[in-house]
Formats: structure tokens, C-alpha cells, sequence
């Protein structure tokens, strides 16, 4: 596995990941959080936020993803540490690629 590789295979699975979380108009699937009372709370625009919903939303396809092509990923050990994720091949533990997921404002 080398660079080019899982550079073209991962953007073309970032296209799957896009239409995932946003409608045929760009709008997001999530619109907001249920409480067990059934209080809806719409989603602030704090990119902390935004990028904690994102990682749950989609955890379970890049761990899919991963496993498709031959990885396991492996988590941050603790908050706010770099890479969010990385990706290690399992025949060759030697080749890791890392992944940070990253929120920004969009017109």
C-alpha cells in the first residue's frame, strides 16, 4: 500500500462520507439532539461541537473503510491530540496513515 493509493481510494470515500451527512442541497442529515424527555435542541455553529457530531455520525463508515482496505485504526489516546485517527496496515504495521477530522465555516 503506498501514498497514492490511499490517497485516491480515501478521497473517493470522503465523496460517500459527503453524501452521508448532507441532502441533495448540501444541508446536513443531522439537524439537532433529542433529549429522553423529547426536547429537541437544534445544533450550535461551535466548531466543537460540529466536529464531535460529525466523528459519531460517521465513526462507524471510516472504521468500515479502514477494515475494507486492509487497516485498523487506531483512536487518539486523549482529547485535542493529533491524528483524530490513524490508519495501520495490518500486514505492515511500519505503514500509518494519519487522519484529523477539522470543522470550518462555509458561505
Amino acid at each position: 500500500m503506498n501514498k497514492q493509493i490511499f490517497e485516491k481510494s480515501f478521497k473517493r470515500f470522503l465523496t460517500v462520507l459527503q453524501k452521508y451527512v448532507s441532502d441533495e442541497s448540501d444541508f446536513w442529515t443531522i439537524k439537532g439532539f433529542i433529549d429522553i424527555n423529547k426536547n429537541l435542541y437544534t445544533i450550535s455553529s461551535d466548531t466543537k461541537i460540529i466536529s464531535k457530531i460529525l466523528e459519531i455520525h460517521i465513526f462507524h463508515l471510516i472504521n468500515k473503510f479502514a477494515k475494507d482496505m486492509g487497516f485498523k485504526m487506531e483512536l487518539a489516546k486523549e482529547q485535542n491530540y493529533y491524528p483524530d485517527m490513524s490508519f495501520v496496515l495490518k500486514k505492515d504495521v511500519n505503514i500509518k496513515f494519519a487522519v484529523d477530522i477539522k470543522t470550518s465555516y462555509r458561505d
